[in-house]
């Protein structure tokens, strides 16, 4: 069995958080107002929806590390909100300039809460071994890749809007692990039984072609395979399967390609997604 990739350390994912953060603002800072206000492929959602989305959701991982009683409340709230568009809501009550210092000012709480639980871990002192999110539970590790793989999926919905292509680096190696990490939530919320049998995700550094990534036993009959953006284009459901070069063999690996969802919540239509189970 081929070793599983080797685990970042969390000073690395907070500064390619950080990377992801820098690029999605490369991308919206010089935005005119009425470019913020342009339609995203998320039904309903402009840009500034986007980014307000980030932000919101920054707020409450913050709130997640900082204060999990209050966390626990703010999830129940929000569960009893779910059609409201708290997501949205500042996005679409300020302007471009203030929607854009507030996600600043959220994002660089946020990893600097996270480096202060990384600090409080490694040093012994009392810290909750995982944090709490609206799906499972989650380690810190996962939890800050968790936020860099929605900034990465929403910076693309914000590239789709304004015609710019992905963001390709080897932080998709990031996005693809959650992806593969996600299986067994993925069936699930989707109400589908997984089969169980292994699968081998393959594909390789979209800058260093000679560096492959691999997630499951070498072995494995089913096997996931293609090109590390289109990957992590499918796992954020921001492209159909039929619309990417990932390919699917063996009938367990068809089963999660059909369901592939990296992102917490309840299942969504994706991008053109089709029934395909």
């Amino acid at each position: 069995m081929a070793p599983a990739p080797a685990s970042p350390s969390l000073t690395s994912l907070l500064d390619d958080l950080a990377a992801e953060h820098r690029a999605l603002d490369e991308r919206v800072a010089d935005l005119t107002p009425d470019d913020w206000r342009l339609p995203t492929p998320a039904e309903g959602w402009s840009i500034a929806d986007a980014i307000s989305h980030l932000t919101y959701f920054d707020w409450s991982a913050t709130l997640a590390l900082t204060d999990e009683p209050a966390f626990e409340e703010h999830v129940r709230y929000i569960f009893a909100h779910a059609n409201d568009g708290l997501d949205v809501d500042l996005g679409r009550s300020v302007g471009c300039a203030e929607l854009l210092a507030r996600w600043r000012t959220g994002r660089a709480a946020l990893a600097g809460h996270a480096a202060a639980r990384a600090h409080d871990a490694s040093g012994s002192r009392e810290a909750p071994a995982r944090v709490p999110w609206y799906g499972p539970a989650m380690s810190l590790t996962s939890f800050v890749t968790a936020r860099l793989m929605e900034t990465w999926a929403h910076g693309q919905d914000v590239a789709d809007a304004v015609g710019l292509p992905p963001v390709t680096t080897p932080r998709l190696r990031h996005v693809v692990h959650i992806g593969v990490g996600a299986r067994a939530f993925a069936f699930r919320v989707h109400g589908v039984e997984d089969p169980g049998d292994p699968i081998r995700v393959t594909t390789c550094n979209p800058v260093e072609e000679s560096d492959t990534w691999t997630w499951g036993p070498e072995e494995a009959v089913n096997e996931l395979s293609g090109s590390a953006v289109d990957l992590a284009l499918v796992f954020t459901q921001r492209r159909h399967p039929d619309d990417t070069d990932v390919r699917a063999t063996g009938p367990t690996a068809e089963k999660f390609l059909a369901v592939a969802q990296a992102f917490a919540g309840p299942a969504g239509g994706g991008r053109a997604r089709r029934a395909r189970l």
